[in-house]
């Protein structure tokens, strides 16, 4: 007579299939349900049952897949994050911030690069990422046509926009670019400058529009001449034949430059034409690259906090997913700005 064999227990056999949430509800004494309360973070889950039902789930070495989170939730822990076709600075430190700031929070990102940046292509994205059952989208916008559409679209789950703009919106989330700008201006005439010329983005672009925006202002205010504005494309290139095209970029001129790129390059063609900075002309930028401090000469500029703007994005996402209704409009991030020698008084 052979002798039985013990009871198997869930777990004791590695060949065995992979444990389900029944079998943990089984070894833990509970219903599935309170398995999912459990497992999905949800309050309400008395603190003996949930430590229960977590050595259930490590004994059983039990791993819930996405798709049966999403059965249960209703969600996928999933943002959609549409960026610009584009490897400039500004878009390219925000997605990264906002990817580290979605990993603490405990969603996954699937990342789309707008290629064709214009409505329509970024609808067709929009639509694209529904189908997939994201639970959110973030918009990266770089060109202000777009944002007005993405407004006015009605959408199933929440949708955030990073973008500078003058009007305001609960949707919307951004660095304050036109302050930015005015404190950049503002030095150039605690300098002792009059004549301060602009180089500006691309004529679509939002920051490029506040950037704008902001220079003139402060130059307005001070009773100072408005210099016709030249739009470059945010490249060093583009800097480097704007300052050697405009020649009324003389001794004594300061220049305010949309972003330290083309500072980068306006420098190098003031250089080949024989100008000095700043002895002869001031430039200050915006951004605050990490090569910013090795320029030569070091470049004044204007800080944005990418990682500050990555967390504001999330905790909007999460209050809009959680709940909607509670979306307030946003107060733009503040920017620093920061004095090194590319900039000095006129005259010097």
């Amino acid at each position: 007579m052979t002798e039985a064999e013990p009871p198997r227990r869930p777990g004791d056999d590695k060949s065995a299939r992979a444990a389900n949430i029944f079998d943990v509800a089984r070894l833990a004494g509970v219903s599935h349900q309170t398995v999912s309360r459990v497992i999905n973070s949800v309050p309400n889950v008395r603190p003996a049952t949930r430590v229960r039902v977590e050595q259930a789930i490590a004994q059983l070495r039990y791993s819930p897949s996405p798709a049966a989170r999403a059965l249960v939730t209703k969600r996928t822990r999933t943002i959609g994050l549409i960026t610009p076709g584009t490897s400039e600075y500004g878009p390219t430190a925000t997605a990264m911030n906002f990817n580290v700031a979605a990993r603490a929070a405990r969603f996954s990102v699937d990342t789309v690069s707008a290629l064709d940046s214009d409505p329509a292509g970024v609808r067709a994205i929009v639509e694209s990422l529904l189908r997939q059952r994201v639970d959110a989208i973030v918009l990266v916008i770089a060109d202000i046509a777009v944002l007005e559409v993405v407004l006015s679209l009605e959408l199933s789950i929440p949708i955030v926009i990073v973008a500078a703009s003058a009007r305001r919106s609960p949707a919307v989330v951004s660095i304050d670019q036109y302050r930015g700008a005015r404190a950049a201006v503002r030095h150039l005439i605690e300098l002792g400058h009059t004549d301060i010329f602009h180089l500006a983005g691309p004529p679509k672009a939002p920051d490029a529009i506040e950037r704008i925006r902001g220079w003139r202002d402060e130059v307005q205010e001070n009773r100072l001449t408005v210099h016709p504005t030249a739009n470059g494309d945010w490249s060093p290139k583009s800097g480097y034949d704007l300052g050697m095209q405009l020649t009324d970029i003389g001794p004594g001129a300061a220049v305010f430059a949309a972003n330290d790129y083309m500072a980068l390059g306006l420098i190098s063609a003031l250089h080949d034409r024989g100008l000095r900075v700043p002895e002869d002309v001031s430039v200050v930028g915006f951004d605050d690259v990490p090569e910013a401090a090795y320029f030569r000469p070091p470049l004044t500029t204007v800080r944005q906090d990418f990682a500050a703007l990555g967390g504001l994005v999330m905790q909007k996402v999460l209050i809009a997913i959680e709940d909607p209704d509670d979306v307030a409009e946003s107060t733009p991030l503040p920017t620093t700005f920061v004095v090194r020698q590319s900039s000095g008084p006129r005259g010097r």
